[in-house]
């Protein structure tokens, strides 16, 4: 029953891989990867054939069928370097790279074939059963990391042209991987594999047939990165690491005797740490790809990989870790290093040390902006190596190297970083972790890479010196409010010591003064309390009679010419408020207008009401403004058109508070006719009016706290 199931098996897979080679033979030949997948095709067929008349006639005999199977693995091994041959032809590959890959699969398959043919030919045993089955689980290892690195390797859109064969050659050379695994393990080919063996081979053959149909006019196309020998070399040495654990630890046990078994335990485990303690060393990684990039490359550096990890690290917009160490970083990591350190310039134009990753910063740590090594880098763009230079200081002219930088033990590559022409910072490199031949690769890369980390670095300056002029610019702002409104305090103040000597006998100018000098003083109280008051505090307000409030300020501001006219409003109109500053803003609007308005003209102050809404129009027959006026200047900060007398922020600081207490501010102008300035202010709900009576009622008294009128 079971010879027949492995006949069944292994004659469709011949049938199966005979019609694949027909198909690529009528109508697909034109290219390498089309030819090799015909060569594998015939080969495969005859090797599944060579099984079936083993199961009927007993023939061939083991060394033709050990002989075929071995063949047929090198033929699908040709099939990936088909594959390959764009990449040696495109990714700058030197030709040692294809040797060493073509000459291990070929060594190993002769060692193969050439014991197998000594054994046919003197009789005697040259590799036993369990090597020659290490041999075919080397050969899918092989197989497999070649399409693993083919996959990972790939371009996106070249992938769907190989997709096919991939996942065909892999799982033909998986399967065989764990059969022969599972026969090292139990000492013989378990029947099961051995007889689903063929069908699983009969099973992959769509997926060639699909490949070949579907890429007759797709170019193979991927590129064979350092990254890529990099993990092809470290499974492959992993996979031969781990099948001379299983040999030697067969051995132990064997040799051991009563403690074989403890023994193999512990030979495996010290042999798995060893190999766990490798693969993590960053340094024994270094020099492995410091190897690769001199001996199978063209190039020392995957420039785009480089590229991408340079943008990804400056892509972070945080500050963790800061940027000067991330610059570290990435120029340390060019030669294979992990430390450094970065002077910057300062304003005077010395070079201050601004960070320092695995180096023990100096004493003293300021780089003069007289030293010697500061005029040579202004001279010449140079990388000094400080390798080279205590060697060999006349190479450098006898430089002087700056104690900052000589102090720092392990010091290595002193890299200038440059901002346009100018030297704006220099970066020191610690010793690489391996051992790093330079040439004009090295520097032109890190000469490059230094420039571009130097302009982000120059913006982040900037814009740390632009933040901290906003700050300054946001204090003198506010200065400016202050001393705007002290200024008014003080033209008040001063009226009335001119008038002094005057009046000083008359009651009503006593009476005057008084109370002018009662409002200067709460209105200073005022501007100490707001100082004083956080920015985000909840702005309290007040239910105030708006008619009141604005005779009020018209009254004060009678005194000037013209004097404001108010045309009376027949009912109470209530407001939320705060009496000081409303006081204060109509102040300013009705002073400009006196100020544009000659003596014989008119200001008028009149209220109407709307909807939920009151509306004050002060109107005045002065100069008048121009509408671009308005729209660019007239509510803009510091913008005066009155010398060196205004402060220009009147009509700006109206605006913001109606806008706080949920109004608004609109203009209406027309040179030579006048000017019409409209502020609306929100009524106050009926439910904060519950405590008010009458008119007559102080403002002071009917008080509350708004919250949504902030």
């Amino acid at each position: 029953m079971l010879n027949d199931l492995s006949l069944i098996s292994h004659a469709t897979a011949a049938i199966a891989y005979a019609l694949l080679a027909g198909l690529v033979a009528t109508r697909y030949l034109r290219r390498d990867i089309d030819r090799s997948i015909f060569l594998a095709a015939i080969v495969s067929s005859i090797w599944a054939g060579s099984l079936v008349t083993q199961s009927l006639w007993q023939e061939p005999s083991f060394f033709i069928r050990y002989l075929l199977e071995l063949l047929r693995d090198a033929a699908w091994v040709a099939v990936l370097f088909a594959l390959l041959r764009d990449a040696f032809r495109t990714a700058n590959l030197k030709g040692q790279l294809r040797r060493i890959m073509t000459g291990a699969t070929l060594l190993l398959i002769l060692v193969l074939l050439g014991s197998g043919a000594l054994e046919y030919l003197s009789g005697l045993t040259i590799l036993d059963g369990k090597t020659k089955v290490v041999g075919q689980i080397a050969l899918s290892l092989m197989g497999l990391s070649l399409v693993e690195q083919i996959w990972r390797n790939a371009v996106t859109f070249g992938r769907s042209s190989m997709k096919y064969v991939c996942i065909a050659v892999a799982s033909l050379f998986a399967y065989d991987f764990f059969m022969y695994a599972d026969a090292l393990l139990f000492g013989q080919v378990a029947d099961s594999f051995w007889n689903a063996r063929g069908l699983v081979n009969a099973a992959i053959v769509p997926l060639f047939a699909v490949n070949v149909i579907n890429t007759r006019k797709q170019p193979v196309d991927f590129q064979l990165s350092r990254s890529a020998v990099f993990h092809a070399g470290a499974l492959m040495l992993a996979g031969g690491y781990l099948l001379f654990l299983a040999i030697g630890g067969y051995y132990v046990r064997i040799m051991g005797g009563d403690w074989g078994e403890a023994l193999r335990i512990l030979f495996l485990s010290a042999a798995l740490i060893f190999l766990v303690t490798l693969a993590t060393s960053r340094r024994v990684r270094a020099r492995l790809m410091v190897f690769i990039g001199q001996n199978f490359f063209d190039y020392k550096y995957d420039y785009r990989d480089e590229w991408l990890k340079m943008t990804r690290e400056l892509a972070n917009l945080s500050n963790s870790p800061p940027l000067p160490e991330r610059v570290i970083r990435i120029l340390s990591g060019l030669v294979e290093s992990n430390a450094g350190a970065i002077w910057v310039k300062q304003d005077r134009g010395d070079f201050a040390l601004q960070s320092a990753i695995n180096l023990a910063p100096p004493k003293y740590t300021t780089i003069d902006a007289s030293s010697e090594l500061i005029r040579f880098f202004g001279e010449r763009e140079w990388i000094v190596d400080l390798h080279e230079y205590h060697r060999d200081p006349v190479r450098y002219n006898l430089l002087e190297i700056p104690d900052p930088i000589l102090q720092i033990t392990g010091g290595w590559l002193v890299i200038p970083l440059y901002l346009g022409n100018d030297l704006y910072g220099i970066a020191l490199v610690g010793n690489p972790y391996a051992r790093v031949e330079l040439n004009w690769e090295n520097f032109d890369l890190v000469k490059v890479v230094a420039r571009q980390t130097c302009n982000l670095l120059a913006q982040a300056d900037a814009q740390s010196r632009l933040s901290q002029a906003m700050q300054f610019e946001a204090v003198s702002k506010a200065s400016a409010f202050m001393v705007h409104d002290l200024k008014t305090l003080i033209a008040q103040l001063s009226l009335l010591v001119k008038n002094a000597p005057r009046h000083r006998d008359k009651t009503e100018f006593i009476d005057d003064m008084i109370q002018t000098t009662d409002h200067a003083v709460r209105k200073m109280a005022s501007l100490v309390d707001h100082i004083r008051r956080p920015a985000d505090e909840t702005m309290e307000t007040k239910v105030l009679e708006l008619g009141q409030a604005i005779e009020a300020v018209a009254e004060q501001y009678a005194k000037g010419q013209p004097a404001p006219r108010v045309v009376p409003h027949p009912e109470d109109i209530f407001i939320n408020a705060d009496l000081e500053q409303l006081h204060s803003i109509l102040g300013h609007l009705i002073q400009n207008a006196q100020d544009a308005t000659p003596a014989g003209g008119e200001i008028t102050l009149t209220l109407k009401t709307a909807r939920d809404n009151v509306v004050l129009f002060i109107q005045d027959t002065g100069s008048g403004m121009t509408e671009e006026f308005i729209q660019t200047r007239l509510f803009k900060p510091f913008e005066s058109t009155k010398g060196l007398t205004g402060m220009g922020i009147g009509a700006y600081q109206a605006r913001e508070y109606v806008r706080n207490v949920g109004g608004n501010i609109d203009v209406t102008s027309e040179p030579g006719v006048g000017s019409c300035f409209t502020l609306r202010f929100p009524l106050a709900r009926p439910g904060s009016l519950a405590d008010s009576t009458s008119r007559e009622k102080a403002p002071e008294t009917l008080t509350t706290t708004d919250e949504g009128a902030k």
